[in-house]
């Protein structure tokens, strides 16, 4: 994949408004800028030059979201500008307005911000009422009824392709674990935005507070169970086994789970079933970042520590599909 030509890009912004772009950490399917547009900070989210921008890294797909989404209860950054570019050699991309906050994962993450338990356990209350909130966004309201729907059985099958491109040694039993789901997968919820990667990592938070939900290179509509068990799995310690401050500290997925119900309004069955779907999609995930930095001139040493984790990932997943239904 070729290299983003920083000049080009510049005179692009400038015709914009749009000056002093600086690299962003974050985001594997597009490249991500702070810069400014007059007095005000934004960020500038490219698509990768030299390939197509379908799927992740339909950059214009997030912002047509984003932008619908201003004025819900989902606190989203305001899209500013669009240039579509001519793709694949002049890719496209987007600004947004900069929105202040700090996001990490408590549980994973092995050096995060200081901030106490008791402020991420509210940051993490509030992640599950701002879910529920984008799940009572009515799909007529942000133009989307005509979007193809996935239901949970896609979502199975979207993971397992996945993992049949990566070393059977990587995840031992994977296609046993892809069975059970499909076997007792539940019948679908009506369709909702599913974000697709939810968890607090994707969130910009002050204290306690969401103040924007970001990075929606997979958004899609479906169930919106899938989000929920990917939060809880994400909040839950059993799930990675890291050694945080915060495990221990922080509210349980039951806990969380509550609040979401209760912001949405109404119980949501299944859970367990979501949350194993979850640990086998990590699992997918995580053996596919794998199976890539294996290939790197220099392979990262903290990625391919991730490697005994992918076997506990689809024991949890077994675990959850062995609780009883709710």
């Amino acid at each position: 994949m070729p290299d983003l030509d920083p000049e080009e890009l510049a005179s692009r912004l400038r015709s914009a408004g749009v000056v002093d772009a600086r690299p962003l950490s974050g985001g594997a399917s597009s490249l991500t800028y702070a810069a400014r547009m007059g007095e005000q900070r934004v960020v500038v989210k490219v698509a990768p030059p030299g390939v197509a921008p379908v799927h992740n890294r339909d950059v214009l797909r997030q912002a047509r979201l984003i932008r619908a989404l201003g004025g819900t209860a989902v606190p989203v950054p305001e899209i500013v500008h669009e240039d579509v570019g001519d793709p694949p050699v002049v890719p496209p991309l987007f600004v947004m307005s900069w929105v202040e906050g700090d996001s990490f994962e408590p549980l994973f993450d092995v050096d995060p911000p200081l901030v106490t338990a008791d402020v991420v356990s509210e940051r993490l209350r509030d992640a599950a009422r701002t879910l529920a909130g984008l799940h009572r966004v009515d799909l007529g309201s942000l133009g989307l009824v005509h979007e193809p729907a996935s239901g949970p059985v896609d979502e199975v099958d979207r993971w397992c392709r996945t993992l049949e491109t990566v070393e059977p040694p990587l995840v031992p039993g994977w296609r046993e674990v892809h069975d059970a789901l499909r076997a007792t997968a539940p019948v679908p919820l009506p369709p909702v935005v599913v974000h697709g990667d939810y968890r607090l990592g994707n969130l910009l938070a002050t204290g306690g507070r969401v103040t924007a939900v970001v990075d929606w290179e997979i958004w899609s509509v479906g169930d919106p169970r899938v989000d929920a068990g990917w939060f809880l799995i994400n909040a839950d310690p059993r799930t990675y086994r890291r050694a945080t401050s915060f495990a221990g500290s922080l509210p349980s997925p039951e806990e969380l789970a509550r609040v979401y119900e209760d912001t949405l309004g109404q119980p949501q069955t299944d859970l367990a079933w979501f949350e194993a779907l979850s640990c086998f999609k990590s699992a997918a995930t995580w053996a596919l970042i794998v199976k890539h930095n294996r290939r790197r001139s220099s392979p990262d040493r903290d990625l391919e520590a991730m490697v005994p984790v992918l076997p506990a990932l689809l024991r949890r997943a077994r675990d959850h599909l062995a609780s009883p239904p709710t």
